[in-house]
């Protein structure tokens, strides 16, 4: 295990409480590359406080933008050239969580997506997807975007309750493994988190071999 990248298929739908049950999870590290919004609980934040993690296993992040919209307005409101390309994933002794921006497709630049990024990156990538009515096209076309890009993708995190169906037909039209479903949580702390992603991650394989951190 090295990297593992998560994304979305739409902003709003668990991507941030996701990757600190993971980073939890794994004992990782976890790196926001671009945070738009600060008025609130940064992304960096909220994983430090519901997966437990020490500030020493939060990275900085490569930009830190006020408006609460895609990184390409935000940066272009306050004035702020971002340069995708040179953000290179850190190289750590451990392994690292990298959470984007909303979904797949969302822009950077002008010229340059998050799709774009990690196609550079080529870094294995988690998709999480709500199962709430849309997702199965939503997913879809997120998965076949990566796939033409050659991104690598370990699975499809489902967020939200359960719905065997859509699981099942987002399994076999995206020839995707669904790693587990993680439940809206209420309350939602780090104890809550952690039990909640235990079992509905417990037979997931993460690494990049297909082991689970305690396998490798």
């Amino acid at each position: 295990m090295s990297a593992i990248v998560v994304t979305g298929t739409d902003t709003g739908i668990g991507k941030t409480v996701f990757s600190a049950g993971l980073a939890a999870w794994l004992g990782a590290s976890y790196w926001k590359p671009v945070q738009a919004g600060l008025d609130d609980e940064t992304d960096s934040a909220a994983v430090m406080r519901l997966g437990g993690l020490g500030a020493d296993r939060i990275l900085p992040e490569s930009y830190r933008l006020r408006s609460p919209v895609s990184p390409q307005r935000a940066a272009e409101i306050e004035g702020i050239a971002i340069a995708p390309m040179a953000m290179a994933v850190p190289r750590l002794p451990g392994p690292l969580v990298i959470e984007g921006a909303g979904g797949v497709m969302v822009p950077l630049t002008r010229q340059i997506t998050f799709l774009d990024l990690f196609a550079h990156w080529r870094r294995p990538v988690v998709l999480c997807a709500r199962t709430g009515l849309g997702t199965i096209n939503h997913t879809l076309l997120s998965l076949r975007a990566l796939r033409d890009r050659h991104v690598p993708v370990l699975g499809v995190a489902l967020i939200g309750a359960a719905e065997e169906a859509t699981a099942r037909i987002i399994a076999e039209l995206g020839n995707v493994r669904i790693l587990g479903r993680l439940p809206w949580i209420e309350p939602l702390d780090r104890a809550t988190l952690s039990a909640a992603f235990a079992a509905g991650f417990a037979d997931a394989r993460f690494g990049s071999s297909g082991t689970r951190p305690t396998d490798s």
